[in-house]
Parts: C-alpha cells; structure tokens; sequence
C-alpha cells in the first residue's frame, strides 16, 4: 500500500494537460524498460478530458502506440458502439487518432456480446482474459498495471465500485457484474478493488465543485465500503490529482504549496 499523494491544478484543463505529459512519460519510460506498457483506463468527464488533452498533446508520438495494452477499470454494460459507452467515448477522444494494436486493445464485454445479456458472464470472461495476461512476476490474476486511472464521483465511488454495494466488497474476485448501480445505467462491469490494488500507480483524478466532499472523505480516513476511492491505491505509488474547486475542502497540509 502507498500513501497517496495529492497535486492541486488551477483548473480542470490544466489537471488534464498536466495528466497527459505524466501519463505520456510513464509510458515512454515503460516501454524503454521492458518495451511495452500497460494502462487502465476511466470514463467520466475527467478521463475522458484526459485523453483528448493526450491527443492534442505535441508529445503523444513520444509513446510507441503499438506496445501499448489498453484495459478498462469498468465499463456501462450496453450494446457494442453505444455513446454511453467507456470504449465509444474513449475511441473518440484519442484512440482512434492514434496506431494501437486492436489485438492489445482489452474492452470489456458489451451486452450483445458473446455472454449477451449475462453481466456476471461477460466479468467471469474479462477475468479470464486478464489472468491470461498475467505474468508470475505479477504475483496475482491480473497483470501489475503501470497506471490504472480512476475517476471519483461525487459519492466517493470509482470505477463502478459504489458505496456499500456487494462488489465494493469482494475480496477474492478481479472482475464482477454491478446490478442496480445508483447512477444509469443500473447495470455495469467493474474491477475489484483487489485488481485495482495490483497496479503499480493508480492516479484519481477529480475536478469540480461537486467532487469536494467525496474528495475531502476519501482522504481523512474513511473505510473503503463507505468511500470507495479511500480503497483505491497502487503497490508503488497512490496519485491524486486535482483542481482547486475539488481539492477546496482539504486541509493545505495535505499538498504542498508548489503544486501548481
């Protein structure tokens, strides 16, 4: 577990700017190291601001796209090509833009999938496939993620892990369906907190005067079932990153003045 670290941004265009060129040099020095890199990605308003600020970001053909993996920490259980959905959104933000390997491209399931409308068939499948690529470095059922990006909702919940539902609570599982979410649509495929926690980084990103509170419980020691973004950590480094209107509610010890 990491202590996590907290940078405050003036704004929400310069949290996601500033995200992009430390998200554009993690990859750049993974690749250099092993010759790949691998990413989980968030949707929301402030992953998807990140990616188009990578695909405007003069350094993005820095990063080697092809020995990039891409996976997703959760995602809106609907049909493939749904505007809803994270893959659609992040397809027309960046991925598109940019020469990814389809093959390194690891979406969840859609709802007209090969499990169709069986949520918990399409997790147990999206499981599956991060166990396959798994290494024994790893040490677990899924890969050790160089960034696993979330963002924090208002209610503290990440990825589609809500407050005091069920999946929030699984200990065992990497991947699990999400029934009667609280927000629309009600049914989702989400990580567990245990997949989460296996990354090497994770990087919260929360922007807004909505997202204040949630921000302000997750760092003053709230349980994890309560306020899920209080689980939400990596193995080597635990980032949060914020604006001003977010981080508004946290004591100014918690970051330093040189954030910008």
């Amino acid at each position: 577990m990491s202590a996590p670290q907290v940078v405050v941004h003036h704004d929400k265009d310069l949290m996601a700017q500033a995200a992009a060129a430390r998200l554009i040099t993690k990859i750049v020095d993974a690749q250099s190291a092993r010759g790949s890199a691998s990413v989980v990605l968030t949707g929301g308003r402030n992953g998807n601001g990140l990616l188009a600020a990578l695909a405007g970001a003069s350094a993005r053909d820095a990063v080697d796209w092809s020995r990039l993996d891409l996976w997703w920490g959760d995602e809106r259980f609907l049909p493939e090509g749904h505007p809803d959905r994270n893959v659609t959104q992040a397809r027309e933000a960046l991925l598109d833009a940019v020469g990814l390997d389809p093959a390194r491209v690891h979406q969840m399931p859609a709802s007209d999938g090969p499990s169709g409308s069986d949520a918990e068939a399409a997790a147990e499948a999206y499981a599956e496939e991060l166990g396959r690529a798994a290494r024994p470095e790893n040490h677990g059922a899924v890969p050790s993620f160089d960034v696993l990006l979330l963002g924090v909702g208002p209610d503290t919940h990440v990825a589609s892990l809500f407050p005091e539902l069920p999946a929030v609570r699984e200990a065992e599982r990497t991947v699990v369906a999400v029934r009667g979410a609280p927000k629309p649509p009600p049914t989702r495929i989400t990580l567990t907190l245990p997949a989460i926690r296996a990354a090497q980084e994770v990087w919260l990103l929360a922007a807004g005067e909505d997202k204040a509170k949630a921000v302000t419980i997750a760092l003053s020691g709230a349980g994890e079932i309560q306020a899920p973004a209080a689980g939400a950590y990596g193995r080597r480094r635990t980032l949060w990153l914020l604006d001003r209107a977010a981080a508004a509610g946290l004591p100014r010890e918690l970051y330093p003045p040189a954030s910008p």
